[in-house]
């Protein structure tokens, strides 16, 4: 008699708690791609790299890998988005002049939102 009662009750609270985690695993995801804008870069891309990561179970990230050259040397930028049903995808192309704005993780530079940027200024 306890059997029967205390299994489903069991069974609803582990069910309440995975949605519950779920919920929380796809905020955090959904918000991966946000960054600080603390910094600002300037320089010309070198070379792009692209990369699907898996973030939880079925959710993953698109990771776009920018060598950027400044004034000084080059830096490695990074710039993660979740693959949504209706992301876009940001084209970057060789050799163009670009503004980041983001953040600093260790030695590479995470941001969110860029500018295209004239050679002169």
């Amino acid at each position: 008699m306890v059997t029967a009662i205390l299994i489903p009750i069991i069974c609803f609270y582990f069910y309440l708690l995975t949605k519950k985690e779920m919920k929380e695993h796809d905020e955090k995801w959904l918000a991966a791609g946000n960054v600080r804008e603390e910094a600002i870069l300037t320089g010309e891309i070198k070379s792009i790299d692209e990369s699907k990561e898996r973030y939880y179970y079925h959710r993953y990230l698109l990771v776009q890998t920018i060598k950027l050259q400044t004034d000084a040397k080059i830096i490695t930028a990074k710039r993660m988005t979740p693959v949504t049903k209706n992301m876009e995808k940001c084209l970057f192309t060789p050799g163009h002049f670009i503004r980041l704005y983001g953040s600093w993780e260790g030695n590479t530079f995470l941001f969110n939102r860029f500018d295209s940027k004239t050679p002169n200024g």
